[in-house]
C-alpha cells in the first residue's frame, strides 16, 4: 500500500459492478470481463467444467484487453508504469499484466488484489480515528449543526462531514432526493481518505451521529473516539428550528406519497391516528405545523433518549446559541472559534 504512489496509473480490471461497489482511490476501470460475461463464465465453471469455462473466459479476456488497447490505453508512452489489480490478484489482472509487459510497459500486478486493499482500509479504521482530537457538534434536530460545520470549514477549521461521505442526513427523513448511498465498502474507503487528509495536531469538528447514517455503519473505533470527545451543545430556539426544517426538507413535499411512506414507519411507535394526521398535514402543504409536531413529538424525545448514552461528555457540554438561518454563518463560526480559543 505504501508503494501505490510509485505508479503512473491504477487499473482495476474487475467488472463495472465490482468497481462501483468500491475501488482503490484514483483507479481506472478497464474490465477484462463485463458483468454478464463474468456471470456466464461462473455458470459454465459450475455446470460444464473448469476447463471449458477457463477457455471461454480466456477468449473474452483477450478480446476485451484488445479493445482497451485500441481505446483507453492507445496513447500511453513506452515508459508508462501501471499497477493492475483484480479481486485477489488472480487470472484477470495477471492476463492484462502479461499483455502490457509484452508490449513493453512496466506493468505490475498488485499481489492479493483488491482484497488486500480492503483489509488495509479496515485495519486503518480500527486505529486511526482514536488518534484525533474531535470536537462534537451536538444538538436537537433543526439546530443547524451541518450548516455550522460547513461554516467552520469555510473559516479554515478542520472538519469531518460524515453525512456528506454517507450521502444521507442521518435521520428518518435524511435520504437525499434521487441519490443512493454508497456501499459500506465505498463509504469506508472515502472515510479513510478523509481521515488521512487531516492534521493530527489540530482539533477536528464533527457532527454528532448515531452508530448508523442511513444504512451505513460507522466504524467502532470512530464511535469510541467520538464518545470520549468534548461536545459543543448547539442550541437554537424552536421557531428557528422549524424554519430551518421548512427550508432544508422542503423537497419532501414534492413527493408526498414517498414522504407519507417514510412517516408510516413510525406507525408502530405513535399509532395510526397520529400518523394519519401527519399525512393530512402533508396533503395540506402545512410544512411549519408538521415539522413543529415532528420536533416536539418525535425528534426531541428520541434525541434525549439516545444521545446521552452515546456521548458521555454531552451533559457537561458547553452551549453555543446558534441562528441556523442567519445571513452571516461565517460570523457565527468565527464567534464559536473565538469562544473556544478564549477557554469559553
Amino acid at each position: 500500500m505504501a508503494d501505490l504512489g510509485l505508479f503512473d496509473s491504477l487499473i482495476d480490471v474487475r467488472t463495472p459492478l465490482e468497481f462501483a461497489d468500491d475501488h482503490l482511490p484514483g483507479a481506472i476501470n478497464a474490465p477484462v470481463l463485463s458483468n454478464e460475461e463474468r456471470a456466464a463464465v461462473g455458470t459454465m465453471y459450475k455446470q460444464v467444467s473448469p476447463f471449458e469455462a477457463t477457455r471461454y473466459g480466456a477468449a473474452l479476456v483477450a478480446k476485451n484487453i484488445a479493445g482497451h488497447l485500441e481505446t483507453l490505453f492507445v496513447d500511453r508512452p513506452i515508459n508508462w508504469k501501471p499497477l493492475i489489480y483484480c479481486w485477489r490478484g488472480g487470472k484477470r489482472s495477471a492476463a492484462m499484466t502479461a499483455w502490457f509487459r509484452m508490449i513493453g510497459w512496466k506493468a505490475c500486478q498488485l499481489e492479493g488484489g483488491y482484497k488486500v486493499y480492503r483489509h488495509h482500509v479496515l485495519e486503518q479504521l480500527q486505529t486511526l480515528p482514536e488518534r484525533f482530537s474531535f470536537r462534537v457538534l451536538a444538538g436537537l434536530t433543526g439546530s443547524g449543526k451541518t450548516r455550522l460545520l460547513h461554516a467552520l470549514a469555510d473559516c479554515g477549521a478542520q472538519t469531518l462531514d460524515l453525512e456528506e461521505l454517507a450521502r444521507h442526513r442521518g435521520s428518518l427523513l435524511g435520504a437525499l432526493p434521487d441519490e443512493a448511498q454508497p456501499s459500506q465498502k465505498g463509504f469506508d474507503t472515502h472515510l479513510l481518505q478523509a481521515l488521512e487528509k487531516l492534521d493530527l495536531a489540530r482539533p477536528v469538528f464533527v457532527e454528532a451521529e448515531s452508530r448508523k447514517i442511513g444504512q451505513l455503519q460507522l466504524p467502532d473505533a470512530l464511535m469510541r473516539a467520538l464518545a470520549d470527545s468534548e461536545c459543543i451543545r448547539v442550541e437554537a430556539d424552536i421557531d428557528d428550528r422549524v424554519a430551518f426544517l421548512c427550508e432544508d426538507y422542503a423537497l419532501l413535499f414534492d413527493a408526498p406519497e414517498q414522504f407519507k411512506k417514510l412517516l408510516s414507519c413510525l406507525t408502530g411507535q405513535y399509532g395510526h391516528q397520529i400518523v394519519s394526521h401527519w399525512h393530512a398535514l402533508i396533503d395540506a402543504d402545512a410544512k411549519a405545523t408538521l415539522f413543529r409536531e415532528l420536533i416536539e413529538q418525535h425528534y426531541d424525545p428520541a434525541y434525549r433518549r439516545s444521545s446521552h448514552s452515546l456521548y458521555r461528555k454531552l451533559l457537561s457540554a458547553r452551549p453555543f446559541v446558534f441562528r441556523p438561518n442567519a445571513g452571516d454563518l461565517s460570523g457565527e463560526a468565527t464567534r464559536l472559534l473565538s469562544q473556544m480559543e478564549g477557554g469559553w
